[in-house]
C-alpha cells in the first residue's frame, strides 16, 4: 500500500505503475468520488510518454490516448446500467487490442475482466491523503 499525501503524489504513483505496465494489461481502478482514480490515470498517462490531455471520461466512457509507447484506453463505467452496455461499446475488442485499458469504476462489472486483471483501489484516509493498493 502507498499514501499518497498530494495530487503530485497521486501522479507519481500512476506513472510509476505505468512504467510496468505492458501492452494488454487491464487496470481495474476502484474508489469513491473524489478518491483520486482520474489524478491516477494522469500520472499513468504521462509515465506511458503520452502528452495527452486525460479527464474523466464520465460522460463520453472512453477516452484513447496516444503518442506513449502504446495506447491507454481509459473507461469510465460509473454511468452504466449493465454489463451489456460495456459490451456493446466493443469491450472485448479494447482488452485484447493493441493498448492498455484502465477503467474507473472498474468494480462495476467484474464478470466483464479478465481473470489477468490488477485491481488497484483508491481510498479516502483525509482531505490530501489517498491510500493506493494493487491486488
Amino acid at each position: 500500500m502507498f499514501i499518497s499525501s498530494s495530487v503530485k503524489e497521486t501522479l507519481a504513483a500512476g506513472a510509476q505503475r505505468a512504467a510496468r505496465a505492458q501492452v494488454g494489461d487491464v487496470f481495474a481502478l476502484q474508489g469513491d468520488l473524489g478518491a483520486g482514480k482520474t489524478q491516477f490515470v494522469k500520472g499513468f498517462v504521462l509515465g506511458i510518454g503520452s502528452g495527452a490531455e486525460v479527464t474523466s471520461p464520465t460522460f463520453t466512457i472512453l477516452h484513447e490516448y496516444a503518442g506513449g509507447r502504446c495506447p491507454v484506453y481509459h473507461f469510465d463505467f460509473y454511468r452504466l446500467d449493465s454489463a451489456d452496455a460495456v459490451i456493446r461499446l466493443g469491450f472485448d475488442d479494447y482488452i485484447v487490442g493493441d493498448g492498455i485499458c484502465i477503467i474507473e469504476w472498474g468494480d462495476r462489472f467484474p464478470e466483464l475482466l479478465p481473470k489477468s486483471a490488477s485491481r488497484i483501489v483508491l481510498r479516502i484516509r483525509s482531505e490530501t491523503e489517498r491510500a493506493i493498493e494493487e491486488s
